[in-house]
């Protein structure tokens, strides 16, 4: 039995007429009479909504609804007869079910579909027509964008470049006009063979196959985008940023796996682990944009979905990894899609009991102190600044406030903040890439510290504290150094404090010129 074949029973209980669900609001039956009424208490995540389309979508319409966001076909159950039809608008599936009545004699097959379409039309064209009485039904969940494309199929060209791109292992793909492609891989930038320079239309076809309508038009208007695409032939989903330049248009594909990342696999300490089982208090990742901070918290935020039986959610831009639900209620909700923005979305969290929050990025005041009273009021809260250092990142926040409030947050931030994980990058000895992470544990003589202004003291005090997982970014380098995992040279150009770690290279014993630009062996 299907989880929605539920839902559609109460539409005969309650001599009902068609049945909306949508991500993020309460399941609403339209009556007869045209009165609609809430068929459960609480709102539907999204990944309800994808589950229950799944579920009843029938076999033979499985890849257009995968591939075109749009079916629609007769369902029956228990001698009555459905017609429903799914959607998916910026990748949030909503599903419309109408009743016709009783099934016609023979009974209709089990999820018989319909042609597929193109431009969803009205529920049936096979049905009487409505009443006076009867409501007009609603066409679309929201206002619609202007006519656009439907995701029908990704640009050929696209294909060939996302497939390069899986082959080479690559992190993410740049196509900018009159430029040949490029792909990251480990770091480096590097040409793809066998592909001449983009021109601008043909990048433009290539952006405009890969959007959706709202976020095509949002482009045209605003000149940038950003949005989460599911490549369903590469097993992933990718971050896509479209952008205008003074040369043309162009975009950047992030590869994000559908795979969570393992915590083994990426080598997170067990101080770092037990974050994830926190009560509450404000913890927050921090590093240089690319330096896996989303990989890092969604390895954490997994840990809390397995060990935990609470209530998960997240705000984020766009949606990168996609959390099922394991012991958690896992809801995701992206800006510009399910909330206007990251304060919007954390301010509303409030009103949505949850018992992990999970902000993409705290980019201004407003949000960093909706996050900040969040955190005091019992809620754990999870958070990412653009910082190089955990140090760095108490002076980031303090400095966002007017001087007079400074040291009221000082004080809030000394009771809320329970870690900071800042972490960078690295090419990794034999190919690939490791982080090295700097890890603040807020002690009861660091919060002191911390509300006193001292927070240049802060580093001996982490040093003295290894025993509570204190350890600073050169400790961090030296140590992938010595297990033969970075070379010197490479620890040294992306270290955050270079004089201080060549001091601790001293020390360590381990010798490289600088003036030859490469580690000695």
């Amino acid at each position: 039995m299907a989880q929605l074949d539920r839902l559609l029973t109460q539409i005969i209980a309650k001599a009902g007429r068609r049945l909306e669900l949508k991500a993020d609001r309460k399941p609403r039956l339209e009556l007869k009479s045209g009165e609609t009424i809430d068929l459960l208490p609480n709102p539907l995540p999204a990944v309800m909504v994808d589950v229950l389309a799944g579920d009843v979508v029938p076999t033979e319409l499985k890849a257009v609804w995968q591939k075109e966001g749009q079916a629609e076909f007769d369902y029956d159950l228990a001698g009555q007869s459905f017609h429903i039809r799914l959607s998916r608008y910026m990748e949030t599936s909503q599903i419309q079910a109408e009743h016709l009545g009783p099934s016609p004699t023979p009974p209709v097959q089990l999820g018989k579909a319909a042609a597929p379409i193109e431009v969803a039309p009205p529920l049936s064209m096979a049905r009487p027509a409505p009443a006076a009485a009867e409501v007009v039904p609603r066409e679309t969940p929201r206002p619609g964008p202007r006519p656009g494309p439907r995701r029908t199929q990704v640009h050929p060209l696209t294909e060939r470049l996302l497939a390069n791109l899986l082959e080479k292992q690559g992190s993410d793909l740049h196509c900018t006009s009159h430029e040949p492609p490029l792909i990251r891989v480990h770091g480096d930038m590097l040409e793809l063979d066998g592909f001449g320079p983009l021109d601008p239309a043909t990048l433009l076809e290539m952006m405009e196959a890969l959007a959706t309508p709202n976020t095509w038009q949002r482009f045209e208007e605003h000149h940038d985008a950003d949005f989460a695409y599911t490549y369903e032939a590469g097993g992933c989903r990718l971050r896509v940023n479209f952008f205008q330049d003074r040369v043309g248009p162009g975009m950047v594909c992030r590869v994000i796996p559908n795979q969570l990342p393992d915590p083994d696999r990426l080598g997170i300490p067990d101080p770092i682990r037990r974050l994830a089982t926190l009560s509450k208090g404000l913890v927050l990742v921090t590093g240089p944009t690319g330096s896996g901070k989303s990989t890092t918290l969604a390895a954490i935020v997994d840990l809390a979905n397995q060990k935990r039986k609470d209530h998960i959610l997240t705000i984020e831009d766009p949606i990168e990894f996609v959390h099922p639900r394991k012991g958690c209620l896992v809801n995701q909700r992206e800006v510009g899609t399910h909330t206007d923005s990251f304060k919007s979305g954390l301010r509303a969290a409030l009103r949505e009991d949850p018992d992990v929050v999970l902000v993409g990025e705290m980019r201004d005041l407003e949000t960093i102190a909706i996050a900040l009273e969040t955190a005091a009021t019992g809620h754990l809260v999870f958070g990412t600044l653009h910082t190089s250092s955990a140090i760095g990142t108490i002076d980031r926040i303090v400095d966002q406030f007017p001087s007079d409030r400074q040291q009221q947050i000082r004080v809030m931030l000394a009771d809320a903040l329970k870690c900071v994980v800042s972490q960078i990058l690295l090419k990794r000895v034999g190919g690939g890439r490791v982080a090295a992470l700097e890890t603040l544990f807020i002690t009861p003589a660091i919060a002191n510290l911390m509300r006193e202004g001292k927070n240049f003291q802060i580093p001996s005090a982490m040093q003295t504290g290894r025993g509570y997982g204190q350890r600073l970014m050169n400790d961090a380098l030296v140590e992938l150094i010595q297990a033969r995992k970075v070379e010197p040279m490479e620890a040294y150009l992306k270290c955050p404090d270079k004089e201080t770690f060549i001091a601790s290279c001293k020390r360590a014993g381990i010798p490289f010129d600088l003036r030859l630009g490469e580690a000695e062996s």
